[in-house]
């Protein structure tokens, strides 16, 4: 049986932690749990697109990975709710970093795009 990137202490720091949030929703999941605890539904709201299959994969993988805690009250329909836990908030500050450089790439590629744009039209 293989392990892991996510688990295996034999790899990189950052291997390990990209292992943890590789997948097209896995970020976006972590913000849409940063201000607070979410319902299933809520969530897939937020993020259009999202499938409830996809869903319920990343955050079983999420669960499993330490990130989110996954909270089941018994009332009738049973209501489950999600919250990071203190390693997923601690995953986010260490994330705030890296979406300002994105942010700041975006912002330097969308300021670039019309100057190539005017370039190419006077030639």
């Amino acid at each position: 049986m293989t392990r892991s990137r996510a688990h295996d202490p034999n790899v990189c720091g950052v291997t390990a932690a990209i292992a943890v949030i590789d997948g097209k929703w896995k970020t976006a999941l972590l913000w849409t749990l940063e201000n607070g605890p979410r319902r299933p539904g809520e969530m897939r709201r937020m993020l259009p697109g999202l499938t409830e299959k996809v869903l319920t994969q990343a955050l079983r993988e999420m669960e499993e990975d330490g990130l989110v805690l996954r909270e089941v009250h018994d009332v009738r329909p049973l209501k489950t709710v999600y919250s990071l836990t203190e390693f997923g908030r601690d995953l986010c500050a260490a994330l705030a970093p890296l979406s300002d450089w994105g942010h700041r790439r975006l912002d330097g590629m969308a300021a670039r795009v019309p100057a190539e744009t005017a370039v190419r039209k006077g030639s």
